[in-house]
Parts: structure tokens; C-alpha cells; sequence
């Protein structure tokens, strides 16, 4: 301490610190200001190149365009483009799939050309890309220019970039580095004093990543780093305050959601009476009368589904779902629930359900989470579908396979996610999208879980329960 209370070591220690924020700083702006400078420079050349040879060849263009139009028009730009109309799409170019949903949200709601970097997974390392869009725009019967449906979309590689970007930024720290042991010697006589304020900000930011928002730091003295601290409580306070009203702004949804299913049953409860009564007239009814009521009925039963999902989906949600257990021969409630539905044993459906495995369960849960995993199969999958039902030391499990095409790669991550659909593209079908979401929540209430995956010939679900569910009644 001795040694530092001297002017000249003070002086010393200052210059050394100095020297290397001075050096860093220096680096780091340079690499900055050079990699901005860098994809600036390829970004405005893509983006007026495309809208240059859009203005170019575009003009001719009828809307709407054939086929044959829409490839000779995306060739014509001489780049890696292409050219979309509403389901149209030239088959030169990139995939479609390869541009952002929010970059073509973008452009199909504004008139100014769009653009997003982003990094395309590959190995050994991602591959920057330069994603532009922009609409093509009409000229109108008035002299005015409005956007048309027309859109063109074009890819850059700006791998060459990256290489250039990173020598940059080697070279830059590495002049940088050259500073480090001229100032390393000094730098460690004040790392005591000079990293305990920031130890605990790391400690801090730390506590308030895992949740602790009411975490604050005194803010003593007046230097930069009281500063730092007082801005940091400052942030730490709006963040609390922000999480707040999204939490409660979730609250209102939920109960919305909660109290909207709740109004439907009653009327949705005439309506099955009524197209009950269509069903059993159907037949007596003429041809074009009898499709509408069938139609009808469907649509009811369906609606039926989707409100009846949402009330259950929204109890979870409001922490109103309670466990009603009591100890089952599993084999015979699977059964049970299969039996229920006409899902039997045959070529359809394969069972191995052994008799003596026993668990405390609630019957209506468990049927629930059977009734979704099988009727899931059934739906998406392909016969035959098979139950197995095995016990080890840690519990139970019930495996659900199919035979059909497994679950994509890129839905897999999302399929216990609410109103996700094996398939994308069909905007309506039987499911309402919540059965597996519902299906893992009665899991998970009992103390368990369920997984999904692939085998190779088709789609796994397994549900794993304890021997004992906590809680209950």
C-alpha cells in the first residue's frame, strides 16, 4: 500500500492503464469503423444493384405474371434471385425458404427495398449471408406508383468479407497485444482495487440474468464506475418494472383467453344439440342440404374441441389444475382409454401392456395424455401404431411409435409448443394444435414428462411417469 501512495507510482499505474485501454480502444474502433465500412460497402452495392435491374427489366412485365414470365424475368436480373407472385415463384434462384419470415413480412409491407444479414449454419464454420427484398412497383392507371404482389428477393455471400473482417480484426488485436506486457506489471498492482466494484457487477448482472430483479449494488464516491453502478441499478429498475407489465399484459391474455372459452360452451353446447338433431335428419334432408349440415356438424364438433382444449390448456395457466390420484393397473386404463375411442388391437394398432404395472395416477389426466399421444400417431403418423407400456426403478413409461414419415427436423424442437402442426401448410385441420401441449402439461403434473424423436421408421413419443405423482388429492 506504501507503494502506492506515492505520485510517481499513481502516475505510473495511470499511464499503464491508459496505454491499455488506449490501445484497445484504438483496435476496436478501427476494426469497427473498417467492418462497417466493409459491409456498408457490399450492402448498398447489392441493394442499388437490385434496384437497378429491377427498374430495368420490370417495366415490360404484365401482372399477373405466367410462369414462364416470372423465370425469364428473375434470369434476366443476372443474380442470384428470385422472383416471387403470391404462390408463384421463379425456379431460378435460392429456396424461398432460405429468406426470413420477418424479411418477407417486410416487404410485403412496405415500399422501400429491405435487407438482413444473418449467418448460415454450415461446417466448419456459419456463412454470413446478405438477404435483400424488395417489391416491384406498378405503375397505376393515375401515373402513380404502387406496389404490385410482385417480389424479388437475391442472396450475397459475404464470406469474403468475413475472411477479410476477421484478418482485420487479428491484425488489430494484435497490435493491441503488443501493449499488454508493457502495462500487465503495473495493471496488477490496481487489480484489487479497480475489479472489486467490477467483480460485483458481474455478480450482480449474474443474479439479475437468473431471475433476481430486485437486485441492486450502493453506488459509492463519484467516479465512472459509481456511475456504472448507478446506471446499472437505473436499468436493473426499468427492467423489473418492464417484466412487470409483461407479466401482467401475459395475465390479461390468458384470462381473456380463459374467460372467452368459458362464454363459448354454453352456446356451443345449443349448437351440438341442434346439429345432433341435423345428423340424425341428415339422410331424410336433400343432397345439397345434407352436405351443409354435415358440414355444420363438423365445424361444431370442431369448435367444440378447440374451446374445450382452451379451457383445459388455460386451468395450467392459471394454476387451477389439480391432480385427483389413486393407484391404477395402468395396462387396464390404457385399455381403457383405447377402448374408448374403438382403438383396438389389430393391424391398425399393436399393444404390449403388460398386467402389474401399477402407479398412483389421475385416471382423466392419464386418459387425456393417452387419447393425444395415439391419436397423434394416428393422425400424422401411419399404421400400425404401437403402445408399450414398461416399468424400471425410477417409474413408468408408455412408448407410442407409428410407421409413418417422423417429425420434421425443424418442427421436433416445437412440437410440444402450443398450435404447432405436424403440417405447416395446412392452416386447418382435426387437431386444434394444443393436444400435445396439453398432453405434456398432465405429464409434467404428475411429476413426469414426455419426449419425442425419431426412430428411423417413424415418430416416438414416450411418457414417463413417477410410481408416486406429488401432490393431488
Amino acid at each position: 500500500m506504501r507503494l502506492l501512495s506515492g505520485l510517481r507510482p499513481r502516475l505510473i499505474l495511470a499511464f499503464a492503464v491508459m496505454t491499455i485501454i488506449g490501445a484497445a480502444a484504438a483496435a476496436g474502433a478501427s476494426y469497427v469503423s473498417a467492418r462497417n465500412a466493409i459491409l456498408e460497402a457490399v450492402q448498398d452495392a447489392a441493394m442499388n444493384q437490385l434496384k437497378d435491374r429491377v427498374a430495368a427489366y420490370s417495366r415490360p412485365m404484365s401482372t399477373p405474371p405466367t410462369q414462364e414470365q416470372l423465370n425469364d424475368f428473375a434470369g434476366s436480373l443476372r443474380l442470384n434471385a428470385v422472383a416471387v407472385y403470391q404462390d408463384l415463384r421463379s425456379v431460378n434462384g435460392p429456396d424461398l425458404s432460405t429468406f426470413t419470415p420477418e424479411l418477407r413480412r417486410t416487404v410485403a409491407d412496405d415500399d422501400r427495398i429491405q435487407f438482413q444479414r444473418r449467418d448460415r449454419d454450415a461446417v466448419p464454420k456459419p456463412i454470413p449471408e446478405l438477404l435483400v427484398g424488395m417489391p416491384v412497383l406498378a405503375r397505376q392507371p393515375n401515373g402513380l406508383m404502387r406496389r404490385s404482389e410482385l417480389q424479388v428477393y437475391s442472396l450475397t455471400s459475404l464470406a469474403q468479407q468475413q475472411q477479410a473482417i476477421e484478418e482485420l480484426a487479428e491484425s488489430a488485436w494484435r497490435m493491441a497485444a503488443l501493449a499488454l506486457p508493457l502495462a500487465a506489471a503495473l495493471a496488477l498492482l490496481a487489480a484489487r482495487q479497480v475489479l472489486r466494484p467490477v467483480r460485483a457487477l458481474n455478480t450482480a448482472a449474474a443474479q439479475l440474468g437468473e431471475g433476481r430483479l430486485d437486485v441492486r449494488l450502493p453506488a459509492k464516491g463519484s467516479d465512472e464506475l459509481a456511475e456504472l453502478v448507478t446506471t446499472f441499478n437505473n436499468t436493473a429498475a426499468e427492467l423489473e418494472r418492464t417484466v412487470g407489465e409483461l407479466k401482467a399484459m401475459e395475465a390479461d391474455a390468458r384470462r381473456f383467453v380463459a374467460d372467452v372459452s368459458h362464454e363459448l360452451r354454453t352456446p356451443l353446447a345449443a349448437m351440438n344439440a341442434v346439429t345432433d338433431v341435423l345428423d340424425e335428419d341428415a339422410d331424410a334432408l336433400p343432397p345439397d342440404t345434407a352436405v351443409a349440415a354435415r358440414l355444420v356438424s363438423g365445424e361444431t364438433r370442431r369448435l367444440t374441441r378447440l374451446v374445450r382444449d382452451l379451457v383445459e390448456i388455460s386451468r395450467f395457466d392459471a394454476g387451477r389444475a389439480e391432480l385427483v390420484l389413486d393407484e391404477w393397473d395402468l395396462a387396464t386404463a390404457i385399455r381403457d382409454s383405447l377402448d374408448a375411442r374403438g382403438w383396438r388391437d389389430g393391424e391398425e394398432l399393436v399393444t404390449d401392456l403388460p398386467d402389474g404395472v401399477t402407479a398412483r395416477v389421475d385416471r382423466r389426466r392419464l386418459d387425456l395424455i393417452v387419447a393425444n399421444l395415439v391419436g397423434n400417431a394416428f393422425r400424422h403418423g401411419a399404421a400400425p401404431v404401437e403402445v408399450h407400456l414398461r416399468a424400471d426403478g425410477d417409474g413408468v413409461a408408455v412408448e407410442v411409435d407409428d410407421h409413418g414419415p417422423g417429425i420434421d427436423p425443424e418442427i421436433l424442437p416445437h412440437v410440444f409448443d402450443r398450435f404447432t402442426k405436424a403440417d405447416s401448410s395446412r392452416a386447418r385441420s382435426e387437431g386444434s394444435g394444443l393436444g400435445l401441449a396439453i398432453a405434456l402439461e398432465n405429464a409434467r403434473l404428475h411429476g413426469g414428462d414426455i419426449t419425442a424423436g425419431n426412430t428411423g421408421q417413424g415418430a416416438r413419443f414416450v411418457l414417463r411417469l413417477p410410481h408416486r405423482a406429488e401432490g393431488g388429492t
